[in-house]
């Protein structure tokens, strides 16, 4: 199974990046996880939507190619990142490569509330018409206060959320097969 994953943050040693590397390693018998940048594409532009620039192109192939698509993103001024939205606008124009693509969503954030209304956007930006994705019902991975579940070395150490991790990642396999 093929699953692209795109993280929303920009920084280079996020978190959130962090732990989609966790993810690749932990799951690599069961998916095959890519991590898709978002940092290379130009802003949304409606003169360029039908020509798009290399870069949106080759990102939204490798979206179209993947079996699903894994969120993880932080909570910017309780939203989704602009990075983010953006990569998002992009999918929802012209060959709209998100649509009945199954998507589930995990976010960590150096906050108490995780994110939470992050995560209530996000699921309302890939409802909208454009997008719609079918998100992975029943789910939310929120990972509040991340930057104290990795050890000193930098690995995600967090046991409840890596066990919760785990049945929603077998959860969202089945769910995938099932959409075939």
């Amino acid at each position: 199974m093929k699953v692209a994953i795109i993280v929303g943050s920009l920084r280079k040693d996020s978190y959130n990046k962090r732990i989609a590397n966790f993810m690749i390693e932990r799951y690599k018998d069961k998916i095959n996880f890519e991590i898709v940048p978002i940092d290379k594409l130009p802003l949304f532009n409606e003169d360029i939507e039908k020509e798009p620039p290399n870069e949106v192109l080759e990102f939204k192939r490798k979206i179209k190619e993947s079996d699903g698509v894994l969120f993880i993103t932080p909570e910017y001024n309780h939203s989704i990142s602009g990075g983010l939205k953006n990569a998002l606008d992009w999918c929802s124009r012209v060959d709209r490569v998100l649509v009945n693509k199954p998507v589930f969503i995990i976010g960590a954030s150096n906050g108490n509330v995780g994110t939470a209304r992050c995560q209530s956007h996000l699921t309302q930006v890939l409802n909208s018409p454009g997008v719609m994705a079918r998100n992975l019902p029943g789910t939310h991975i929120l990972i509040p206060n991340v930057q104290d579940h990795f050890d000193l070395e930098g690995n995600f150490n967090c046991e409840r959320t890596i066990n919760y991790l785990d049945k929603v990642v077998i959860k969202f396999v089945q769910w995938v097969e099932k959409s075939k």
